[in-house]
């Protein structure tokens, strides 16, 4: 028998050996390899491991070692470019082995089943639907378009999708007007033809051949492109000659809520199948969509954060669109970073990768002024309008009714008269974020979090949107009985209620995560405001990114003041970085646009940064002061984070890892111990140390070095503990 060693899903930063039994082999038909499948005892129970690595030279004697159970696959699921991807997160990140590379696969790969042959379903008509006709289809035009389409030949799944809805396929299923036939799923034909895209402007034509030239090797471009600039044009127009050749393209983009318009744009350009990944799919879809790009069926593949690790048969080039997006970093788990471990695939798949915003990072800005990155720019919309007009309302010069200025009402009311949309930001969803008795000041807090629960008026619950704790509504206030409680703030859902009195005769939408929550509702929500007719959207940061919404000519941040003295440093970036991209949905067709930020602190310096001078210079200015204050990108930050149901223990534990770490590299500079900005969460407290350092090499070193002393601390086992390489948030 041989030794093959395998990486668990188990939370030790180890792999662990086993026996391969011969018969095992001869019944799978071909050697064992790396990156398959297998299934294995470990204590009590049986696990599903990867293998990772064949008769290793320090392997344990075989008497010691058990046979493992069964091998699941025949070739690998993870291929070797894929495995040298992990195996580097592994390292970078901190994080054990084996969950790294669960995270990469499918649930039902994760679960042990079976890898189905590769297999795509293929729609045509019957026998019975050949002798149909369109006076059996009169009451639904839907299923008469759907049989005509069919009648020109036999259709695959994904293709009748981009125009079709998968309840009229069924429905046609069950009348067997149509069948489906199970077909091996083959590399996509490649596609030298397309729909004519739009006309270039001078600066994207040079940013498509710049990148178009970087084929077949590795370049990560950083793309700067102005909001409404055409960037994602762009996108299409540089991936054009890619499927001509009959390579694959991955888009990530930050959040679910931008996949469906985007997935659309580029069905609707190219004729061939474009799939979406993201964790609205079933377990089945998922499977499926892993199975396209693996077999090279899939020429697009738009998706979340990790739709990265979907296996591809010929990656050609990778597009990583709102860069800088906090949604690209995991928070939890295995916290790796989408945007940085594309350049890391990008290299090792040896394919250029592009890296869009209007807002960029400034890591990436950092790295293109290092040389790491080539920096291309789009500096005017790509319909030669104007950027829209910023304008400060200071709220202590005005009446305000509802959270808003007089002025911003009068506007609004204008705005609507004159036959367009008006947008509404509020970055705060529910109906107000605290519940207030006005006899004694009692506050909604929430019992298990140092924070307030969220009055939600429509579900009529008190929610806490740190742990999930969720109670109805108090009649009366707990302490002194009163029934005198009010809301405290305002957030979306009394925005919503206040605005639909002022302005009766006129539509309203709300776009956040309470209202979009029903599969489709999203899409619905973007349809009625896609017909253009004079209305109110209301919405979170999920108005912020990439959406077109041609007739919205007025924009009001309702409140901009919440990060101006936060103790993060990042905060400033990140408000400047949403008060841009909010202010780019305004004006992106013919008609100019405007935007009204409200603030009682007009004198800001970084809103007059913003307001006079726009996001590139504040992002040069900002990008001086990190270095002068030596913060990230010019020292590479890792921050330790404790929970722990005593107060102390957390403190204690840091206090050990920071006199072990000047021990072992007192170069590190070291930040705490220190209380997190939400001392409690979930009933444990929360306490941190940030680790800084000039050299990232020496960071890691010492990181390694203090994870390994660490684990085997008695004390380790009476807290939970994580670590965060280059954390986004320092919450």
């Amino acid at each position: 028998m041989s030794v093959i060693r395998v990486a668990l899903p188990v939370p030790l930063r180890q792999s662990f050996d086993y026996l391969l039994p011969e018969p095992l082999q001869v019944r799978v038909g071909c050697r064992v390899r790396v990156g398959c499948r297998v299934r294995v005892p470990f204590g009590s129970r049986e696990l599903i491991g990867v293998v990772w690595q064949l008769e290793p030279a320090d392997a344990f004697a075989t008497d010691a070692l058990k046979p493992i159970v069964d091998v699941i696959d025949q070739e690998p699921v993870l291929s070797e470019r894929l495995c040298q991807l992990l195996s580097f997160a592994a390292d970078y990140y901190h994080h054990p082995l084996g969950e790294v590379l669960v995270a990469a696969m499918p649930a039902l790969l994760r679960e042990g089943k079976p890898l189905p042959a590769y297999r795509a379903l293929v729609y045509q008509l019957t026998e019975l639907g050949q002798q149909a006709s369109e006076s059996d289809f009169k009451r639904s035009a839907r299923q008469l378009a759907l049989w005509q389409q069919l009648q020109h030949g036999p259709q695959n799944e994904s293709a009748l999708l981009k125009h079709h809805q998968r309840t009229t396929i069924n429905q046609l299923l069950q009348k067997a007007l149509i069948q489906a036939v199970e077909q091996p799923f083959q590399p996509y034909t490649p596609q030298s033809d397309s729909t004519a895209g739009l006309k270039l402007t001078t600066d994207q034509a040079l940013v498509v051949s710049r990148i178009v030239q970087a084929a077949g090797q590795f370049q990560p471009f950083l793309l700067e492109g102005i909001t409404g600039s055409g960037k994602t044009e762009v996108y299409l127009q540089s991936i054009s000659p890619l499927l001509a050749q009959g390579q694959q393209v991955l888009v990530l983009v930050p959040e679910i809520g931008l996949t469906p318009q985007t997935l659309a744009r580029f069905a609707n350009r190219f004729a061939v199948p474009v799939l979406s990944w993201h964790s609205g799919l079933t377990d089945t879809e998922r499977l499926n969509c892993w199975q396209h790009a693996a077999s090279g069926s899939a020429a697009i593949v738009i998706g979340t954060r990790s739709a990265l690790f979907l296996r591809f048969r010929k990656l050609g080039l990778i597009i990583v669109d709102e860069e800088h997006d906090p949604s690209l970093k995991q928070q939890d788990g295995f916290r790796y970073h989408a945007r940085d471990l594309a350049v890391k695939r990008a290299a090792l798949e040896t394919c250029p990768v592009v890296l869009g915003s209007a807002t960029p990072s400034l890591e990436s800005l950092h790295n293109s002024v290092q040389g790491r990155f080539q920096l291309l720019t789009l500096s005017s919309r790509a319909t030669g309008q104007q950027l829209p007009k910023l304008e400060l309302i200071n709220l202590q010069q005005q009446t305000v009714r509802y959270g808003l200025a007089e002025q911003c009402i009068q506007r609004i009311r204008h705005t609507l008269e004159q036959g367009f949309q008006v947008m509404l930001f509020l970055n705060r969803r529910g109906y107000a974020p605290a519940l207030s008795c006005q006899e004694c000041g009692w506050l909604s807090d929430c019992h298990r979090c140092d924070a307030s629960m969220t009055w939600h008026k429509q579900s009529r619950q008190l929610i806490c949107h740190h742990c999930g704790a969720m109670r109805p509504v108090p009649k009366q206030c707990s302490h002194c009985g009163s029934t005198r409680l009010q809301p405290l703030g305002q957030g979306t859902e009394q925005l919503e209620e206040q605005l639909q009195p002022l302005f009766p005769n006129y539509p309203l939408v709300r776009l956040d995560r309470d209202s979009t929550r029903r599969k489709g509702s999203l899409d619905q929500a973007l349809q009625q405001i896609a017909t253009g007719e004079p209305q109110l959207i209301v919405g979170t940061q999920m108005l912020a990114k990439g959406h077109h919404f041609p007739l919205v000519t007025l924009v009001v941040i309702v409140d901009v003041d919440g990060a101006l003295y936060s103790s993060d440093f990042r905060a400033p970036e990140q408000l400047a970085q949403l008060i841009t991209q909010v202010s780019g949905r305004a004006g992106r067709a013919q008609h100019a646009g405007t935007v009204l930020l409200q603030t009682r602190y007009p004198e800001h310096s970084m809103l007059q940064d913003i307001l006079h001078n726009g996001y590139d210079s504040f992002a040069r200015l900002a990008l001086e002061e990190r270095q002068q204050t030596q913060l990230p990108p010019y020292l590479s930050l890792a921050l330790f984070r404790t929970e722990s149901l005593q107060d102390e223990t957390g403190q204690q534990w840091l206090q050990q890892l920071v006199e072990l770490a000047r021990q072992l590299a007192p170069e590190i500079q070291l930040l705490g111990p220190i209380r997190a900005p939400l001392e409690r969460k979930a009933g444990k407290y929360r306490w941190q140390l940030h680790c800084y350092a000039k050299q990232r090499r020496q960071l890691h070193q010492l990181l390694q070095q203090l994870i390994s002393e660490a684990e085997r601390w008695p004390l380790s086992r009476k807290l939970r503990w994580q670590l965060d390489v280059d954390p986004i948030d320092l919450a």
